[in-house]
């Protein structure tokens, strides 16, 4: 029998399993990201998914650009690190749950995702249960600490490395988030196991292809190798679902790099934090 609620593979690991801790620290983290002022709603976030021992500091000035705020639905996209077929998946589960409680999947978004997909590509939405993946996972005690009360998750796992899979993606959650108070939110690491002076050289290039709005610059510094971000489809997808909803500025919070917490400069693991805007163009 599946569970209806998805058992966290990374709590205790990843982060803190104690409730308290793990709320205290994300708080700490919250409050420590002292942000530019931003024009306009934010609709998106990039963000990145180590531990949060290594990469909390900066996921906490992604998060900081929405708390406070109130979302009905939040949709999380990232990588799947393991293995399992399809392009792209989602949970087979009703809800995650967190030492923080659960987070409740909103089914009819799934659907109505699954349906526009459908309309647009080949590209099937696959549902999978008891997965390990942690990059959503690790995304979503910010989300539970930082927003003013309870969401709803739009969960997508992408494993496609292909544009057409991610601009397909990205046109489907526009339709379905329409109208919606929705929030985007992109889960991705940046360069990995590079020397600091190479990898903040990478991570500058594909920061900035996310500064300019450009997922098809996303994609272009990957193939390139100017840049790398593990779930560059996740950001690209991101980005064009931002687009389509009206978002048109881009500001990126916050870079670090595991030397900064680890004090280990030979091989590092690159992050950033951005927020997606949709200004005003009067």
């Amino acid at each position: 029998m599946i569970a209806d609620i998805r058992p966290s593979p990374i709590a205790g690991t990843w982060y803190s399993a104690d409730p308290t801790r793990l709320a205290r620290q994300v708080d700490a983290y919250l409050q420590a990201a002292v942000l530019p002022s931003l024009e306009g709603e934010v609709i998106g976030l990039i963000s990145p998914h180590a531990g949060h021992r290594y990469s909390g500091r900066t996921a906490g000035y992604a998060f900081r650009a929405v708390q406070g705020q109130h979302y009905d639905l939040v949709a999380v996209i990232c990588p799947l690190h393991g293995y399992f077929p399809g392009d792209l998946l989602t949970t087979g589960h009703k809800a995650y749950s967190t030492p923080l409680g659960p987070v409740w999947v909103d089914s009819a978004a799934v659907e109505a995702l699954d349906e526009a997909l459908q309309q647009v590509s080949p590209v099937k939405l696959a549902r999978i249960v008891n997965d390990s993946e942690h990059s959503l996972e690790i995304e979503l005690p910010f989300l539970q600490r930082a927003l003013a009360d309870e969401f709803q998750l739009l969960p997508v796992m992408v494993r496609s490395q292909s544009k057409a899979a991610a601009r397909a993606l990205g046109e489907a959650l526009g339709r379905v988030l329409a109208g919606k108070r929705a929030l985007l939110v992109a889960s991705t690491d940046l360069s990995h196991f590079y020397p600091q002076e190479i990898a903040e050289q990478l991570d500058k290039t594909m920061l900035q292809q996310i500064a300019d709005f450009s997922p098809e610059g996303v994609f272009r510094a990957e193939e390139s190798g100017a840049g790398f971000a593990c779930g560059f489809p996740a950001v690209a997808a991101v980005l064009w679902a931002a687009r389509a909803l009206g978002g048109n500025a881009v500001r990126v919070l916050h870079h670090s790099t595991s030397a900064d917490e680890t004090g280990d400069a030979s091989q590092v693991v690159g992050y950033g934090a951005a927020a997606i805007l949709k200004k005003d163009s009067h």
